[in-house]
C-alpha cells in the first residue's frame, strides 16, 4: 500500500489521526503544567493572606490614608527620577535644581509626617500587586 492512501476499512488514517492527536497533546502537557502551578501558587499566596477589607470605620480611614500615601510616594520618587534625569541631560538650571530638590524633600517630609500622625511605617507604604510583586 502506498504512503498517504488508505486501506478499504480506513485502518491507517486512523492510525496516523491519532499519531498527531498525541502529539498535539503531548506538546500542550508543560503549558497546561505551568498554568496548573501558577494557578496553585496564586491559591496558596490568597489563602494565606488576610482578607483585604476591613469594615471597622476607623481602620478603613487609616487604609485610604495608606494608599493615598502610598499613591504619593510613588509619584514623587518617579518625579525625583525625572529630575536627575533632566538635572544629567543638563535641561535644568541651578536655580530650577534647587527648587525642585527643595519641593521635592519637602513632600517626602510631609509624607512621613502624615504617616506617622497615623503610626504608619514608612516601610508600609507600598502596595502588594500579588504574583506581580511590590509597587516600590
Amino acid at each position: 500500500m502506498k504512503r498517504g492512501r488508505r486501506s478499504p476499512d480506513g485502518r491507517r488514517a486512523r492510525r496516523l489521526r491519532g499519531t498527531a492527536r498525541k502529539k498535539r497533546k503531548s506538546a500542550l502537557q508543560p503549558a497546561v503544567k505551568e498554568i496548573e502551578a501558577i494557578r496553585e501558587q496564586i491559591e496558596q499566596v490568597a489563602a494565606s493572606r488576610p482578607p483585604r477589607w476591613n469594615a471597622d470605620p476607623e481602620d478603613v480611614r487609616r487604609s485610604v490614608l495608606k494608599l493615598v500615601l502610598t499613591l504619593v510616594e510613588l509619584i514623587r520618587q518617579l518625579l525625583e527620577r525625572q529630575a536627575i534625569r533632566r538635572m544629567e541631560a543638563g535641561t535644568l538650571n541651578e536655580e530650577e535644581t534647587e527648587n525642585v530638590g527643595l519641593a521635592l524633600m519637602r513632600l517626602q517630609d510631609t509624607v512621613l509626617e502624615l504617616a506617622k500622625q497615623f503610626d504608619i511605617s514608612p516601610d508600609e507604604l507600598n502596595l502588594d500587586l500579588g504574583p506581580v510583586g511590590k509597587l516600590i
